[in-house]
């Protein structure tokens, strides 16, 4: 909260309440069990835009030197922020609209390369803003497009500036942290608890601070006073509204991308869903509620979440227990912080930062998959780095759009004559005891981001519907010939009565129309034979092309499987005729 607050350009203490409000309300409407909302690095650093335009650090001369009323903070940093509350206000607003227009359905435009990609990007921006923290240097406000290489060109241009001092002290921590928090993951499973390091390295470093004086002996920057206590709430500014519109649609858009990104995941890791309208309008209450508490944007928090993994959190209980110890901080160890050096608040930033810059890694993977998502990744982050996040998500959703667009024309459908020969073939090779025990569904459509998430849905209807139609006709009547299903467009379209094994079900899936496919289309792939793998189905894959076995076997890792790649129909038939023999 206190890092991403200085992110933000406001004072510190504000990122204190904006990890307890925006907690709150989340936790309240929210459906992602495992998702700590706060302060954020990238709706900080899009908030800090405006803050810096409306409210420069030039003007802090000019403002009377007189403290408000308000915590006694100066007028100064009262102006700042009330533009940040502003941002988050309006920020807010456009995700409740959202929410109403039911928006969330749209939200299969954020693929996952172009998330990785502006999330990576983002997160080098603010690497990037740090770095005169990590130097000690002093340095004015750089944005605006290329600001991102201006910023280091002023670095080299000045690099004799730079205190030997907070370098060290910089380096020491990142160290610290890096190798403790390593530790932590290795041996998680061996200890009951895992080590603060952020909250020892803070008491560490603000009692080293203290005792040597390094604010006056080495002219270290410090965080400086925080006050204790809730101030009364407070109307954002609703004058400068229109001047922050579009810090707000950036706010709305980038933090309900990066914020849903990790519901998605622990929803699918922990087995369960979210509803993306929802997220919608629990964001969206969460900024603007939170913007008459003087709260700065906020978004689901990366690091937090990963505090509810580690801890073993089943639901947002959790998340409002920790609240609880932020509301003493607040009111008790806040005044404490005085000593802590912003070098070292700038460390915990950046080692905080490294579970989106590893992404960096998922290059090998799209190269890997599908190579037009490694170049969408691509080109996404160079657009981030130069420009901005929403620019780069922008650039990102338009890019994938045009390339999908520009392959559908070509893709092939499979001929429903041809599909009643092939069963026609399929019923005289073998016996019809077999038969009984298998569904056969053909794919004649790319794919693709936009029908893979109901392809996966009505496949998993068809087996759970057959579940259901085993208890019902158990010991009634025999199963009846195999089941032969198109899948058109991501709908599957029976023209045959449903069969209801008694025995394991067999699943043959026939790739022949599946002219082209992308990352989430392979990976959906890969999630349907697992899930069927639950459920004690077999899957099995024909008519597959080289590109999609590679493919597969590289996402899901299914080289020790059992064979599930076969050339025809028939050959997947006497496949699995011969393991019911054997």
């Amino acid at each position: 909260g206190l890092a991403f607050a200085v992110l933000s350009s406001v004072h510190p203490v504000f990122g204190l309440y904006g990890s307890l409000f925006p907690a709150i309300i989340y936790a309240t409407f929210g459906r992602g069990r495992h998702v700590a909302t706060g302060t954020f690095a990238l709706t900080s650093l899009i908030s800090a835009n405006a803050v810096e335009r409306l409210v420069p650090q030039s003007m802090q001369n000019l403002s009377t030197q007189s403290n408000t009323s308000v915590l006694g903070l100066s007028d100064f940093e009262m102006q700042r922020i009330g533009v940040a509350a502003a941002v988050s206000f309006l920020g807010g607003v456009i995700q409740v609209a959202m929410f109403v227009l039911q928006l969330g359905s749209a939200t299969f435009l954020l693929t996952e390369p172009v998330i990785s990609a502006m999330t990576t990007g983002a997160a080098t921006h603010v690497l990037t803003s740090q770095v005169k923290y990590l130097l000690g240097m002093k340095m004015p406000y750089i944005s605006g497009p290329l600001g991102f290489f201006y910023i280091y060109a002023y670095v080299f241009e000045n690099i004799k500036s730079v205190r030997l001092e907070a370098l060290l002290l910089s380096l020491l921590s990142i160290v610290v942290l890096v190798l403790v928090k390593e530790l932590n993951e290795q041996f998680k499973t061996k200890i009951k608890v895992v080590l603060p390091v952020d909250l020892v390295l803070i008491i560490a470093a603000s009692f080293a601070c203290y005792c040597t004086n390094m604010e006056d002996t080495y002219g270290l920057e410090v965080v400086g006073r925080i006050p204790k206590g809730i101030p009364p709430s407070r109307a954002p500014r609703m004058d400068i509204l229109s001047a922050v519109i579009t810090e707000a649609f950036g706010v709305a858009l980038v933090g309900y991308a990066a914020s849903l990104a990790l519901a998605q995941g622990s929803a699918k890791k922990f087995k369960y869903s979210v509803d993306d309208n929802q997220e919608f309008l629990a964001h969206g209450l969460s900024n603007v509620i939170s913007s008459f508490f003087f709260c700065i944007p906020s978004a689901a928090a990366m690091g937090r979440t990963a505090g509810l993994y580690s801890t073993g959190a089943k639901t947002q209980v959790a998340c409002l227990i920790s609240c609880i110890f932020v509301l003493i901080v607040i009111y008790a160890i806040g005044p404490l912080l005085y000593w802590l050096p912003m070098c070292v608040l700038a460390s915990i930033i950046v080692v905080g930062l490294k579970g989106m810059l590893i992404q960096f890694r998922d290059l090998k993977k799209y190269w890997n998959v599908d190579k037009i998502d490694w170049g969408i990744w691509v080109s996404t982050y160079i657009f981030t780095i130069c420009f901005a996040a929403n620019v780069g998500l922008l650039f990102g959703v338009v890019c994938t759009i045009a390339i999908v667009i520009g392959r559908f024309p070509r893709a092939k459908t499979l001929n429903i004559k041809y599909l009643k020969e092939m069963e026609f073939k399929v019923k005289t090779e073998t016996d019809n005891e077999t038969l009984q025990h298998m569904k056969l569904i053909s794919i004649n459509n790319p794919l693709v981001f936009l029908n893979a998430k109901k392809f996966h849905t009505d496949l998993m209807n068809i087996i759970q519907k057959e579940n259901a139609s085993n208890q019902l006709l158990d010991d009634i009547s025999k199963c009846e010939q195999n089941t032969l299903l198109n899948l058109s467009n991501g709908n599957c379209n029976e023209e045959a009565p449903q069969s209801c094994p008694h025995e394991k079900c067999s699943l043959i899936l026939d790739c022949s129309g599946l002219t082209f496919f992308d990352y989430s289309g392979v990976s959906m792939l890969v999630e349907v034979y697992m899930d069927c793998k639950d459920r004690s189905v077999d899957v099995l894959l024909a008519h597959c092309t080289a590109s999609l076995i590679k493919a597969m076997q590289y996402y899901g890792n299914l080289e020790s499987e059992k064979p599930i790649f076969f050339e025809s129909v028939s050959a997947a038939i006497s496949n699995i005729h011969s393991n019911k023999v054997s």
